[in-house]
C-alpha cells in the first residue's frame, strides 16, 4: 500500500488517496519513517551475494543448488529465503528441454556385450567410463561433441568438439582421458551406445591398448546409456540452450564455451548424486 501511495501521491496527494483507501495518513508517514527491519537488512545483504553466485555458476542453479552453494561459501541462509530472494531478483534455474537422438548405429558391425546392465555405479575411479555424442547447430555448420564420463565421480575425463562425427573425434576424447588417468587401466569398462564410432575397429584397438573392455547397450535404447545421456542433457541445458548465449556462430565458439563449462562442471558444479559436492572433491 505504501508503494501504491508513493506511485500516485504526486498526482492525487497523500490524504485523498488515504481517504479512498480508508487508511490514516499517519499510518503511511509512520511506515515511511520506520527503520528497515532485520529481515529487510539481511535481504539487502544476501541478494547481491546470491546473484553473484548464480552468475558464477552459468546461471543454471535453482533454489536448492544455489542454497547449497551459498552454504558452502559460508553464508548462513535458509533454502526458503534463497527461493524468495531469487523470485525478488527475477532469476531462476534452467529447465531441460526435449531430448534429440543422434546415434547412428552400424547394423553390420560386431557389437560388444552389455556389461553394465543399466548399473551406472562404481566403487572407485576408472572402473566404469561412459561415452556418447551430441551436436550443437551453428551458423558455420554442425558442431559434434563427445564426452567421456567417469561413473564413480561423474567427472568428465575426456571430451572433443569437431565439425564431423567420425571415429577420430571419439579417439581424441579417449586420448584426453588416457592422458588424465593413465595409459594402462586394467579392469576398466568403457560403455557406449551402438554408434558406429564405438563399434569401429580403431576404437576397439585403442581400448585394448588401455587395458579396457568395451561394453555396448542395446540398439536404440537410451536407458542403456543413461549416465551419458544425462551428461549430454546437462550440457545442452546449462550451456547450449541458455537464452543469454544467443545463436552459436562458429564451431570454435562451441569448443571454447565447452572448455569453460567442462572445467566448471568438474571443479565447481554441485551434483546431487555426490551429496552436493563437485566431482573433483
Amino acid at each position: 500500500m505504501v508503494n501504491y501511495i508513493d506511485a500516485h501521491r504526486s498526482e492525487f496527494g497523500v490524504e485523498p488517496i488515504c481517504r479512498v483507501l480508508q487508511v490514516a495518513p499517519s499510518t503511511y508517514y509512520a511506515a515511511k519513517s520506520r527503520l528497515p527491519s532485520a529481515r529487510a537488512i539481511r535481504d539487502a545483504v544476501m541478494m547481491p551475494i546470491l546473484l553473484a553466485l548464480w552468475i558464477a555458476n552459468f546461471k543454471v542453479y535453482g533454489a536448492h543448488k544455489l542454497w547449497k552453494a551459498a552454504r558452502r561459501g559460508g553464508h548462513d541462509i535458509g533454502r526458503d529465503q534463497v527461493a524468495r530472494l531469487m523470485k525478488t531478483l527475477g532469476i531462476e534455474g534452467v529447465r531441460r528441454g526435449r531430448r534429440i537422438r543422434t546415434t547412428r548405429p552400424d547394423e553390420k558391425a560386431a557389437r560388444s556385450p552389455d556389461l553394465v546392465e543399466r548399473d551406472f555405479t562404481a566403487t572407485e575411479p576408472n572402473r566404469l567410463w561412459v561415452t556418447d555424442l551430441t551436436f550443437v547447430p551453428t551458423w558455420q555448420g554442425v558442431a559434434y561433441v563427445c564426452f567421456i564420463v567417469d561413473a564413480f565421480s561423474r567427472m568428465i575425463v575426456g571430451w572433443r568438439v569437431a565439425g564431423h562425427m567420425r571415429t577420430v573425434m571419439v579417439l581424441d576424447a579417449l586420448e584426453m582421458a588416457r592422458w588424465q588417468r593413465g595409459t594402462r587401466l586394467e579392469g576398466l569398462v568403457a560403455h557406449s551406445d551402438t554408434g558406429s564410432q564405438y563399434t569401429s575397429i580403431r576404437y576397439g584397438e585403442r581400448l585394448a591398448e588401455l587395458g579396457a573392455t568395451p561394453s555396448i547397450g542395446s540398439v536404440g535404447d537410451s536407458y542403456d546409456n543413461a549416465l551419458a545421456e544425462t551428461t549430454k542433457g546437462l550440457y545442452k541445458t546449462e550451456l547450449v540452450y541458455r537464452p543469454d548465449q544467443g545463436p552459436w556462430r562458429k564451431i570454435e565458439d562451441v569448443g571454447l564455451a565447452t572448455l569453460s563449462w567442462v572445467h566448471w562442471f568438474n571443479t565447481q558444479r554441485l551434483h546431487g548424486y555426490l551429496n552436493d559436492v563437485p566431482p573433483i572433491e
